[in-house]
């Protein structure tokens, strides 16, 4: 009985650090951001319980938070299908079997440890009136547009940018690609199936459960986007890439208007929880697992 009490008492005192951390760092700020959302709190200085008024302001008299909103879903909608389809494309063109493979796998992936900061420097130079990117457009005889200046080009330049980190989610549909019976190719050879058709009929059912991630993670991941808006454009020109979350950090950290960027930030995860609760809903009707039928 000591023995069992021992290891049962000794197994709590092992989580207690982690809970500890879970509590001070993650729980406990969870719930005093919902508070302080309710509440006028500013940095140094007194606060008082508002109610709604925060909420009510969002969406009533806070143009610039209608038109962050609308800026993350156009990201959003433009960023995750293009990183899908090219992410998936280099995954099989990685898959096949040629020489130095290991060294493209690499190439590909390299970028998507870079530091985002970094990542924003290099790319500012990039989308220069007279960078690299305006310059390769010449070589077809293309005008290339003021990226990062102009009210129409700086959604598309910060998007065209943001495909350089792809490669997680080509890893994903790598191991994917990899886990692919071979059964099933030679089972489509041999009832006359091309290449294309084994892409459709094979490849694509059997990676649905890896696209459903990569696009739950997408989504999540393009309505959080700040370090590139933050660094590239500061959410210009004319707020054209002002994003909902550089718009919480203006109102927070800028403001110091702690109770108003709350309330903006329980609007995200609600946004974020719904979207995420529809891709749930509709998954049964497109995900295939080898041990059910899709729809099921």
């Amino acid at each position: 009985m000591r023995r069992t009490a021992w290891q049962r008492w000794s197994g709590l005192l092992f989580v207690v650090p982690w809970l500890v951390i879970f509590v001070w760092f993650t729980l406990g700020p969870f719930v005093a951001s919902a508070v302080i959302s309710f509440t006028n709190y500013r940095f140094k200085a007194g606060w008082s319980f508002i109610g709604l008024d925060n909420y009510v302001t969002l969406f009533t008299d806070d143009e610039k938070f209608i038109k962050s909103i609308w800026n993350t879903v156009y990201y959003t909608a433009a960023h995750v299908p293009g990183q899908m389809l090219l992410s998936f494309g280099i995954a099989l063109l990685l898959n096949q079997k040629v020489k130095g493979l290991p060294i493209f796998r690499t190439m590909f992936y390299l970028p998507a440890v870079t530091a985002g900061v970094a990542t924003a420097m290099l790319w500012i130079v990039i989308l220069q009136p007279t960078g690299l990117l305006n310059q390769f457009l010449g070589l077809f005889g293309v005008e290339g547009p003021r990226w990062l200046t102009s009210t129409t080009w700086a959604m598309p330049g910060l998007i065209i940018m943001s495909f350089w980190t792809l490669g997680t989610t080509m890893v994903i549909y790598l191991a994917g690609l990899q886990g692919i019976p071979e059964h099933l190719y030679e089972a489509a050879s041999i009832d006359g199936a091309g290449p294309l058709r084994k892409v459709i009929h094979v490849t694509i059912p059997m990676m649905t459960p890896a696209l459903f991630l990569t696009l739950v993670l997408g989504i999540i991941g393009s309505f959080q986007v700040f370090t590139t808006a933050l660094i590239v454009t500061d959410g210009g020109p004319a707020d054209a890439t002002l994003f909902v979350l550089l718009h919480l950090y203006r109102h927070g950290f800028n403001y110091f208007q702690m109770g108003y960027a709350s309330a903006i930030a329980w609007v995200l995860f609600f946004i974020i929880l719904i979207f995420t609760v529809i891709q749930f809903a509709t998954a049964r009707r497109w995900v295939y697992y080898e041990s059910e039928a899709p729809g099921r």
